[in-house]
């Protein structure tokens, strides 16, 4: 796929629908990588993420075993509000579902994850899943997924986010979020993965953005 442009990336903002050049906090999209490693930057949590060549272009890996959670953490020591988006490939087995998602605050904070298995996205704080909403998932096929920290209009916190098909336009509206009562702890973006079907889980094209 073609390079993420570094200085300014464009983006559809919430409700009006309008592009805006927003300019990343940070951004990786591998294709300088050297396969079977981690590029520098990347914080492997647990698991055995490596660069791999992908159909002409370069994504980083998660084995389909073992059977776990495994994350890695990117990007700056950001504070809310702040938001995060990555691409995800994952394939099913059977019966046999991943799940995978992208964090903000570091390796116990704030999730937004695909859970093909509950046929849900949700927000889960840590190993805790705070709310769900209806999602329907594709094995194969590529999905983005965003989450965003910032203060809404009641003046509580809240953890955003949304999940659409890779190639499709980004839903304008928010599909899920929370409202918690104290101010998000500072942390690095990070991305998770579990490889309950027993295959691997690609990632690609990390972004840590401003908040819109």
């Amino acid at each position: 796929m073609p390079a993420l442009p570094f200085l300014f990336i464009l983006l559809a903002l919430g409700g009006a629908g309008v592009a805006a050049e927003v300019q990343p906090l940070f951004a990786e999209n591998f294709e300088k990588a050297e396969a079977g490693k981690v590029p520098a930057g990347l914080l492997v949590m647990s698991g055995g993420f490596v660069a791999v060549e992908a159909e002409g272009s370069k994504v980083l890996e998660l084995p389909g075993a073992p059977l776990d959670t495994f994350g890695v953490l990117f990007g700056p020591e950001a504070k809310a509000p702040v938001g995060a988006s990555a691409r995800f490939l994952g394939t099913k087995t059977g019966r046999k579902l991943p799940a995978f998602g992208i964090s903000l605050g570091g390796a116990g904070g704030y999730r937004v994850q695909v859970s093909p298995g509950k046929r849900a996205l949700e927000v889960c704080k840590g190993d805790e899943s705070l709310a769900n909403v209806p999602h329907e998932w594709t094995s194969g096929a590529w999905t983005r997924v965003r989450v965003q920290l910032l203060k809404g209009n009641t003046g509580k916190w809240q953890v955003q986010g949304k999940a659409w098909p890779d190639g499709a336009a980004e839903p304008a509206a928010w599909m899920i979020q929370v409202e918690i009562e104290a101010e998000p702890a500072a942390g690095r973006a990070g991305i998770w993965g579990n490889p309950f079907s027993g295959t691997p889980i690609q990632f690609d094209d990390l972004l840590v953005l401003p908040a819109q």
